[in-house]
């Protein structure tokens, strides 16, 4: 059968009114996370995965599409109103959302950045429905070596192009490799850097680091930081139907349509994730706009083009993940961690022995973005009240339900434990600047390379030449090199505009100040 047929069974189950229940479930709970201050969409995604496990693996997935999408647009709010960008793609969002706020124009940038959202979203979507297919048939015919060769692109580039330190990624990079080693050899039956004890005979769970380096050691480092006061959240003008003037309809469409074109494409290749794809967006939307004085200073085209950027690179991570098995992304990463906890292994097979769930996935994105534009807008005014909580509060619920999450995995004492230590290590990495990302992906990714080391190997008999020589293993590491040239290229040029942006900004604050 073809894409579209399939696609279409695709959303006979997910039209289902459970799992459309399941649906606005992860929609809403996913936004009204993501929306807390200093929370963005990994944490969000790691610190709901546990409340999936009851699922049936169809309602698991449904319910993670959306608290992945909601998770994603949540920063968007938090951004305009508190600036306060719970990531890096939102930095911008911040940059021009914040100052629109503060001239009593909140309103029009968070309906530009949900409408953006819904359709870039959408677009990048059917994108997936396009390629996706294709890319999955190509790669069944890849062999052990190849597959080598995509993970050691996926390891290099993400431990590379993460963060501000090529050194701090690859370190962090090497944290991963090492716990994903721990546990049992799949191959000898011999334990290996267990220490002698039962609890990690099986390996350290994934789901215990994803929530202790992102929601653990996130909220120790805030909670570091953190000065005594009440949240100064901006307020949002009431009657949502009017929040958006027929000028900014004019100015925001364009934006949309050229942040989804950048954001799909960086997406789908492990080049530096969505914080790249948004200033891209940003730097073009400044040159091409009209309103150039206006950037700096709350541009509405600021807001739209790089939300949309972000939206369309979320749904351009899932190609490489449902169809390789690769995720490009730390939440990524943890989506890669749901499917695993179902015996499911994402990969070219995926589309042939779960093609019922992988198209109700996908046809649940649809449906979710359609959720998430109904919810956002009308809503808004109960997201601002989410962000008046006190942190102290706030973070302590996010521990206790941590806790709670990493002892309903097993039931055992000693998850809590590792859970604690796992933290104790994000907290202290994300103080002086290491990135989390790649010993996220470097964990899952480790036992995959090392599986498909050892099967490339026992073909050849040891002869490591078989490596590189196989055709597509030697193009890829062609590719690798271009990636990695382009994306430090990128993040070059990114950090100069940054530096530019912020000394454009710094001057009219200056002026007004003297006056």
């Amino acid at each position: 059968m073809d894409s579209w047929t399939l696609l279409l069974e695709g959303f006979a189950t997910a039209l289902q009114p459970q799992y459309l229940a399941f649906a606005f479930l992860g929609v809403f709970v996913g936004t009204a996370v993501g929306v807390l201050p200093g929370i963005g969409p990994a944490m969000t995604v790691a610190l709901l995965l546990p409340l999936t496990y009851t699922l049936d693996p169809a309602a698991a997935l449904i319910t993670f599409a959306g608290i992945y999408y909601g998770g994603m647009y949540g920063g968007s709010t938090t951004s305009i109103l508190l600036n306060t960008p719970g990531e890096s793609a939102s930095i911008v969002t911040a940059i021009e959302g914040n100052k629109m706020a503060r001239m009593g124009r909140g309103a029009a940038a968070l309906a530009t950045a949900a409408i953006g959202s819904f359709i870039a979203g959408t677009l990048a979507t059917l994108g997936l429905t396009l390629l996706a297919p294709l890319l999955a048939q190509f790669a069944v015919n890849l062999g052990p070596a190849d597959y080598v060769a995509l993970i050691v692109i996926a390891f290099i580039t993400v431990g590379a192009l993460i963060g501000n330190s090529i050194s701090r990624g690859m370190l962090s990079l090497g944290v991963g490799l090492f716990l994903g080693l721990v546990g049992t050899d799949w191959l000898s039956g011999q334990q290996r850097y267990t220490l002698g004890l039962p609890a990690l005979s099986d390996g350290v769970d994934i789901v215990l680091v994803a929530v202790g380096l992102f929601a653990v050691g996130e909220t120790f480092y805030i909670a570091a930081r953190m000065r005594h006061g009440g949240v100064d959240v901006i307020p949002v003008t009431r009657g949502w139907r009017s929040w958006m003037t027929k000028a900014d309809w004019r100015r925001s469409w364009k934006p949309w349509l050229r942040g989804t074109a950048i954001g799909f494409p960086i997406g789908t290749i492990p080049a530096g994730g969505a914080d790249v794809a948004t200033f891209l967006s940003y730097a073009t939307e400044r040159k091409l706009s009209k309103h150039r004085d206006e950037f700096g200073r709350g541009a509405i085209e600021g807001v739209a083009g790089p939300e949309s950027a972000n939206n369309a690179a979320a749904a351009g991570v899932l190609v490489p993940l449902l169809t390789l098995g690769l995720p490009t992304t730390a939440t990524a990463a943890i989506i890669l961690t749901a499917f695993q906890s179902y015996g499911i292994q994402p990969g070219p097979l995926l589309f042939e022995s779960q093609s019922n769930l992988v198209w109700a996935l996908i046809a649940s994105l649809y449906i979710g973005n359609v959720i998430l534009i109904v919810l956002n807008l009308p809503l808004v005014g109960m997201w601002v009240k989410l962000l008046q909580i006190p942190r102290p509060y706030l973070y302590a619920g996010i521990l206790l339900f941590a806790v709670f999450g990493a002892y309903a995995l097993h039931s055992s004492p000693s998850d809590i434990v590792i859970l604690l230590i796992v933290g104790i290590l994000g907290y202290f990495m994300r103080r002086y600047g290491y990135p989390v990302a790649p010993l996220v992906v470097g964990m899952i990714l480790g036992p995959m390379a090392e599986e498909q080391l050892r099967k490339a190997l026992q073909l050849s008999q040891g002869d490591l030449s078989t490596l590189v020589m196989q055709p597509f293993a030697a193009i890829a590491y062609g590719v690798l090199a271009l990636l990695i040239v382009g994306g430090l290229w990128l993040r070059r040029r990114q950090r100069r505009y940054e530096q530019a942006l912020t000394e454009s900004i710094a001057v009219p604050i200056k002026a007004d100040s003297e006056v």
